[in-house]
């Protein structure tokens, strides 16, 4: 779109300079923590390695599961030497990088199974469940966010505020464990955990059905930073004066809200949203692990537990990648929306 000086009449077009000059740096932030990444997810991944050397788990505990106790001393040396549980932690380190870099990601000890089985059968439980908690999440915290910064001090406000407080003084396993009390056991509305109802099929009744209370749990927990970071925004921009022109002009509130307030607070909403990634990732273990979900929580535990490297180091690096990543889309996001936001940081 070519723009008109209004002194000379003249046609310029600093506008999409400008606007090109934003996708540039944008591109560059995104080039910069692309490159970030890789010496991070390095040291993640051998401090995982050294950390584990120095675990009160013995490995041959998982290893052998209830023969630990009737096998010998000596077999259990033999054993240990023959998978390689006493070899330094650099060179098992080494071994495991080389594998991944060839595209060999190993066989996980604790299921018996290649890692990739482990990851395609459980991953998409937990994406269906965080997705529809992230969702949930995201929609209520704008809806009375929104409605509380508009009507501050009101009940509304005075009571979500409230809430807000308590629930993030609460650990995920709390509510949890409290949303089982209630609705579970006492109630008996829902069960108490697991996927489907023991020996039944996973059909789309059973899983929504068995889906509700960790949804909602995980939903909650997440809600109280998102929703009071819309509260202040939407309270920050009804005080702005593009705000107090529109209600001069005698445009309609629902107007203002929809077409000022919301858009201007999407901005730290997104920075928020980033910002909570890793507690969404810890909230969804503790959920899953509470309601005997078979996501990647399990994997998780028992492979720590086992320290089962070939599947624990899939799980971290993923994890933090899928975080990093996360976080860097968050920040796009907010650099698109709003253009006073810096992208040399």
């Amino acid at each position: 779109m070519t723009a008109i000086d209004v002194r000379t009449g003249a046609a310029t077009s600093d506008p999409p300079r400008s606007h090109n000059a934003r996708r540039r740096s944008i591109l560059v932030m995104v080039g910069r923590r692309m490159l970030f990444i890789v010496p991070v997810i390095i040291v993640v991944s051998a401090g995982l390695f050294a950390a584990a050397a120095i675990s009160p788990f013995d490995p041959l505990v998982g290893y052998l599961g209830t023969r630990y106790m009737t096998t010998s001393e000596a077999d259990k040396a033999l054993i240990a030497a023959q998978m390689g549980f006493d070899n330094p932690w650099y060179s098992t380190y080494w071994t495991w990088l080389h594998a991944v870099i060839t595209g060999d990601l190993g066989v996980s000890r604790s299921f018996n199974q290649p890692v990739t089985q482990v990851i395609s059968e459980r991953l998409p439980w937990t994406l269906l469940l965080v997705g529809v908690s992230l969702v949930i999440a995201i929609l209520a915290s704008l809806v009375l966010g929104v409605l509380a910064g508009i009507r501050k001090g009101g009940l509304l406000d005075r009571t979500v505020s409230g809430l807000c407080v308590v629930v993030q003084g609460l650990p995920p396993f709390v509510l949890s464990l409290g949303a089982i009390a209630l609705f579970a056991l006492t109630l008996g509305w829902l069960p108490v955990a697991g996927l489907t109802d023991g020996g039944a099929d996973p059909t789309p009744a059973q899983v929504i059905r068995h889906l509700i209370l960790p949804v909602a749990v995980l939903a909650i927990s997440q809600m109280p930073w998102l929703l009071l970071a819309v509260r202040e925004s939407v309270v920050g921009s009804t005080g702005e004066g593009f705000v107090a022109g529109a209600v001069a002009r005698g445009i309609p509130t629902s107007t203002i809200t929809q077409r000022h307030i919301v858009p201007t607070s999407l901005a730290p909403f997104v920075n928020i949203i980033g910002v909570r990634l890793p507690e969404l990732v810890v909230g969804a273990v503790l959920v899953e692990e509470v309601f005997s979900w078979p996501g990647i929580a399990g994997a998780i535990v028992s492979s720590a537990r086992d320290l089962d490297m070939a599947l624990l180091a899939f799980l971290t690096v993923g994890t933090t990648l899928t975080v990093m990543l996360g976080s860097l889309l968050a920040d796009v996001v907010v650099a698109l929306l709003d253009p006073r936001v810096s992208t040399d940081g």
